[in-house]
């Protein structure tokens, strides 16, 4: 009889080793910065912006798209720059890949709790509030039908699960990513 408690007791603790391994296994996410999603041609031309935009103050009456959108016609750069800003381009690799990415919530939909329930994810506070918003694989569309209590916008969160190539547009903005979120926390 003991012999049998023990190989049952054995046999549980193995059970348990190899659940618990078997859950972890499935939680690993890759950590990616946010570069990782942009093509590298249109990251070296964000990272490289025309000289005259460097000179327009924050809210000023040229601190708009339509004043880039005039600049495209007549440099080459410029155009170039701006094709960057509205790219949809995406690193295919990605599809169906577990990440974890650091990240804003930009608020989609609520539910009756005041609890966001569809977002974008953004590389940095207020991304899709100021001009110009982010390139379209730089914005991440996400999901969490219980809700999440967002008190402060400007606090960053991890956001993990898998994340598929597919596009999303709303008044905020526009995304190519998607994530089906099996998790987030604090950053």
């Amino acid at each position: 009889m003991k012999y049998f408690v023990s190989a049952i007791i054995l046999s549980v603790l193995l059970a348990n080793l190899f659940l618990s391994t078997a859950i972890a296994s499935e939680d690993v996410f890759e950590e990616i910065e946010w570069t990782d999603l942009i093509p590298r041609d249109d990251l070296a031309i964000l990272l490289d912006p025309p000289e005259f935009l460097l000179g327009i103050e924050d809210g000023s009456e040229n601190d708009n798209m339509e004043t880039l959108a005039e600049k495209s016609q007549d440099d080459a750069k410029t155009k170039r720059f701006n094709e960057a800003l509205k790219s949809e381009r995406v690193i295919t690799e990605f599809d169906g890949r577990k990440i974890r990415i650091p990240g804003f919530i930009v608020p989609l939909k609520n539910n009756a709790q005041q609890q966001v329930t569809e977002f974008f994810i953004v590389p940095y506070f207020g991304a899709c509030l100021h001009l110009p918003p982010p390139p379209p694989n730089q914005i991440i569309h996400g999901r969490w039908p219980a809700g999440i209590d967002v008190e402060d916008l400007s606090i960053p969160m991890w956001f993990e699960g898998e994340i598929d190539i597919k596009k999303t547009s709303s008044e905020m903005g526009t995304s190519v990513y998607d994530l089906s979120l099996t998790r987030y926390l604090p950053y």
